[in-house]
C-alpha cells in the first residue's frame, strides 16, 4: 500500500457543506444566529445535561468555567499530570494552581486513589480528563469531591459520547468542557462547549463569554468578561456532526474491533483497554510497546512513518514542562506509561484494508526492536 495513512481526518460531508452554506447565506456569520442556539441545544441533549454553553475552543471553556465558578489565585486543582497542556495551561491562566495526580495504568485516566492524598485546605476543584475517549471513574471522583465539597470539572476535550457507569460524560461534574478540534469525534474546525445543569451557573458563562456586557444597556460592562464566542458558520459544521454522531462513535467501534482483531495477543503490544463500568468513545485508538524507551518509541514511530503509517505519541507528562516543573509531585505510572503509549490511526473514513496495513506495519517493525528483558520476537 502506497498511500500515506494520517493519524486523523475530519469526516465532511454534504450535509456539513450544505448547513455552512445556508449559514453563510443568512449573512449571520459571526457569533450570532439560528445554528449556534441549535447546536447548544443539541449538544446539552446530547450529553443529558440542561444546559451547553458554545466557545471558540475547547481550552477557553476549561479558562471560562474555571474563572465562572470563582476559582483564582491561591486555590488549587488537582488535575491527572497524563493530558494535552491545555488542562494544565487553562488552570494557570485563571490564575490557579495545577496539582498534578497520577493515573490509572488500565484507563490513562486520573487514578481516585491518589486524590485524597493531594487535597490541601487550597483545593477547589478535581478535573479528571477523559483521556483518549475512556472515562475516568466519576462514581469514585465525585464521592471524594462531594466527602471535601470541592467542584468536579470534566475535561472531556476527547470523549464525546463516552459514559461511566452509563451515564453521559459531561453530565457528571458540576460542569464539563469539550473541544470541536478538527480531529475530535465531533468538530467545528475550532470550538468548544460547556455544559452543565447549574443554571445560575450557565447564565453567567453565557454573560462572561461576550464581554459581560449588560443585555439591558449596550456597551455596559459589569466586570472583565471574554470574547470567546463560537461562531454560526462553526455552529453549523457542529449542527451536522450531531447529527451524525451516532455513525462515527458506530464508526470507531468498529475500527477499534478491526484492530483488536489484527493485534490482540500480539506480544509486546496491548491495545486501549476498557473498564466494564465504561463506554469508550475511541477518540485515538492507543498501543502500549511493552519495555520500550522513550527514544525506542520514537525510532518505531519513524520505521512506520517510512512505511506510509502516520502515528503520535502520547501526551508527555505536563509537570516534565519547565514552566511547570516547579508543581511536579511524583506521578511514576504517567512517567512509564507515556514513553511507551502510541496513538494510531484513527478516523471515519479509515478502511479496514488501511487498518490491515497499519497493524502489519507494526508487527513487523515490533518484531525487529528489542522487548522488555532483552527478548526479540522471532
Amino acid at each position: 500500500m502506497s498511500k500515506f495513512i494520517p493519524i486523523s481526518k475530519p469526516s465532511i460531508t454534504e450535509k456539513e457543506l450544505a448547513y455552512v452554506t445556508d449559514a453563510v447565506q443568512s449573512t449571520w456569520i459571526s457569533s450570532l444566529g439560528k445554528y449556534i442556539d441549535t447546536f447548544e441545544a443539541e449538544f446539552a441533549k446530547f450529553c443529558e445535561t440542561k444546559y451547553a454553553v458554545a466557545v471558540s475552543n475547547g481550552t477557553v471553556a476549561i479558562h471560562l468555567a474555571l474563572e465562572a465558578l470563582g476559582i483564582g489565585e491561591g486555590d488549587e486543582v488537582i488535575i491527572p499530570d497524563l493530558s494535552f497542556v491545555a488542562t494544565a495551561n487553562s488552570v494557570l491562566h485563571a490564575r490557579a494552581t495545577p496539582v498534578f495526580a497520577d493515573i490509572d495504568p488500565y484507563n490513562f485516566c486520573l487514578d481516585p486513589a491518589v486524590i485524597e492524598s493531594l487535597i490541601t485546605p487550597r483545593t477547589k476543584a478535581i478535573m479528571p480528563v477523559h483521556l483518549y475517549g475512556h472515562p475516568a471513574d466519576m462514581k469514585a471522583i465525585c464521592e471524594i469531591a462531594a466527602k471535601h465539597q470541592l467542584y468536579v470539572i470534566e475535561d472531556a476535550a476527547e470523549a464525546h459520547g463516552a459514559k461511566a457507569y452509563g451515564k453521559k460524560v459531561g453530565s457528571w461534574g458540576h460542569c464539563a468542557t469539550f473541544s470541536f478540534y478538527g480531529n475530535k469525534n465531533i468538530t467545528t474546525g475550532e470550538g468548544g462547549m460547556i455544559t452543565t445543569n447549574d443554571e445560575a451557573f450557565y447564565h453567567k458563562c453565557r454573560y462572561m463569554r461576550d464581554h459581560a456586557m449588560s443585555k439591558e444597556k449596550r456597551y455596559w460592562h459589569t466586570m472583565v468578561g471574554y470574547n470567546y464566542r463560537m461562531t454560526n458558520i462553526q455552529a453549523a459544521i457542529g449542527c451536522a456532526q450531531l447529527e451524525r454522531v451516532m455513525d462515527i462513535m458506530t464508526k470507531k467501534e468498529e475500527i477499534f474491533s478491526w484492530y483488536h482483531k489484527e493485534l490482540d495477543g500480539f506480544p509486546g503490544v496491548s491495545l486501549n483497554r476498557t473498564y466494564p463500568w465504561a463506554t469508550h468513545a475511541y477518540w485515538l485508538i492507543c498501543i502500549e510497546l511493552e519495555g520500550y524507551t522513550e527514544q525506542q518509541r520514537d525510532e518505531f514511530m519513524l520505521a512506520l512513518k517510512e512505511d506510509g503509517v502516520d502515528t503520535r505519541p502520547f501526551f508527555y507528562p505536563m509537570s516534565d514542562m519547565p514552566y511547570l516543573s516547579k508543581y511536579t509531585t511524583n506521578t511514576p505510572v504517567t512517567h512509564r506509561v507515556y514513553q511507551q503509549g502510541v496513538n494510531l490511526p484513527t478516523y471515519f473514513d479509515l478502511t479496514k484494508e488501511e487498518v490491515s496495513h497499519v497493524s502489519y506495519v507494526i508487527k513487523k517493525h515490533v518484531k525487529n526492536s528489542l522487548l522488555i528483558n532483552d527478548t526479540v520476537i522471532r
